[in-house]
Formats: C-alpha cells, sequence, structure tokens
C-alpha cells in the first residue's frame, strides 16, 4: 500500500520511536574500542548511530536503501562528516576499507533472503581488513518476540516534529521457515490510515555462526544481551561480534 504520510514524516516517527538506548551504548562502545576507526555502518537509516560514530572521532561510511531515510540522515547536524550511500551491501566503494563494521537495529533480520544475507556477510568481509571486526544484533527465535507483537501490546502515540499526531501499532504472522510476517498500521491525525509490511528472518545462533563462518569470519561471541549476557539469559537477543582472520 502506497504511503499517505511523506518520507520526511515517516523517518520522523521513526525518530520519535527509536531514541537512543542501550544497544547503542553497546555499539558505540565496541567501535571505540578502536580509536579513530574507518566504521562501515550497514543499514544505517536516518543516522543516528553513523553520527554518533562520527562526533567520537570515527570515519564513517553509511550506507542504506531507503532514500528517505538517508534524507533524513543527511539534513541532521554533523552529517557532513559522514559519506552517505544509497544502497545495500553491493555498493561498498570497491576500494574502501574498513577497521570496524556494524549492522544495528536488528537490520540483518530485514535481509530475509538467505542468499542476500550470505552476500551481505561476504560484501562486508571483503571491505574488512585482515584483523577488521563485524558486529551486529538479531533476535532471538527462541524468545519469540513475535508473540508480543500485537495490537493490545504495541499501540503508541506519537507526536512528530511538525505537531503531526500518528498512532501506530503492531501485529505478526509467524511461517513455517522461520519468517515473520510484520504489519505496521499508522493513522495520521486521526483519519488518514496506512500499513507497511516487512517480513523478518529469524535465525538461530547455530544459523549465525555457521553463516558467519561461510563468509570467511571467526565467531568471537554470541551474547544474549547488552550486558554481554549469555546467550538465554538477556534480553532476547543474539548479538554477534566476529572478525576477519589476519593473513597467515
Amino acid at each position: 500500500m502506497s504511503s499517505r504520510m511523506t518520507q520526511a514524516q515517516l523517518s520522523d516517527l521513526y525518530d520519535a520511536g527509536n531514541q537512543w538506548a542501550e544497544d547503542d551504548d553497546f555499539f558505540l562502545a565496541f567501535a571505540n574500542e578502536r580509536p579513530n576507526s574507518r566504521v562501515l555502518d550497514l543499514g544505517c537509516g536516518t543516522g543516528r548511530m553513523t553520527l554518533a560514530l562520527a562526533a567520537n572521532g570515527h570515519a564513517v561510511v553509511g550506507i542504506d536503501p531507503t532514500t528517505g531515510s538517508l534524507a533524513a540522515a543527511r539534513r541532521k547536524p554533523g552529517a557532513e562528516g559522514v559519506t552517505w550511500i544509497d544502497g545495500t551491501s553491493a555498493e561498498i566503494p570497491p576500494n574502501a576499507r574498513f577497521d570496524v563494521a556494524i549492522m544495528t537495529a536488528h537490520v540483518a533480520q530485514a535481509i530475509n533472503h538467505d542468499g542476500d544475507w550470505s552476500r551481505t556477510l561476504a560484501d562486508v568481509n571483503r571491505a574488512l581488513v585482515p584483523g577488521g571486526r563485524l558486529a551486529f544484533d538479531s533476535r532471538d527465535p527462541a524468545a519469540k518476540a513475535w508473540e508480543r507483537w500485537t495490537p493490545a501490546k504495541t499501540r503508541r502515540l506519537h507526536t512528530l516534529s511538525g505537531g503531526s499526531v500518528v498512532e501506530t501499532w503492531m501485529e505478526s504472522t509467524l511461517s513455517s521457515e522461520g519468517l515473520v510476517t510484520l504489519t505496521e498500521h499508522r493513522v495520521l491525525n486521526g483519519s488518514s490510515g496506512e500499513m507497511e509490511i516487512s517480513v523478518l528472518a529469524f535465525r538461530t545462533e547455530d544459523q549465525l555462526r555457521r553463516d558467519l563462518n561461510r563468509a570467511g569470519f571467526t565467531v568471537d561471541h554470541l551474547y544474549g544481551g547488552w550486558r554481554r549476557e549469555n546467550v538465554g539469559c538477556g534480553q532476547g537477543e543474539l548479538i554477534a561480534i566476529a572478525h576477519k582472520p589476519t593473513l597467515s
């Protein structure tokens, strides 16, 4: 369904519903373990993390396939200090080399086709220097987050910067292939209704380990929460930390 909200309003809505949180602290601290790094923020969205990385002294490239999100990112203070690229991992500049790569906000799950996911990991591996590090988050299917994505549990009101009010709620359906169809409903100013449908991949810990190994990564850790809890003991996350092996 075509959106009745403008791209700017959709980006504003995303920012209103996604404020800086514990996961952002985790990824920023991860990048800061290597000061003044060359960082790839793949699936950077409206640039919350990307701009924080640049403000912390890193040379950052932010890539995202959603034109409206990147347009919003480019309007924010400090945006001139980031290289912004429209697209997916296929648009990583061929000669670019990074010390660190991140995929935040469960963007890994939005890459729902196994072939696309494999290509993404391979593209990131090629772009990292030997010893370069990758971190991303994915929801643990054992935690069954989709069971909480119901209208009763997700209904929210958001006030946009221009004063418009948007009511949102979600509903989801689990398929037998480990995919979840998520429908987000939006009502603008009490009258204009629309919905957006997305498909998210819920990969197990074993799947993520296998996919990373096949792409040439060595898995260092898989955490279950933002305080580095063991899998199954955190917030229902699978937070992967891996590196590209150094040359022998």
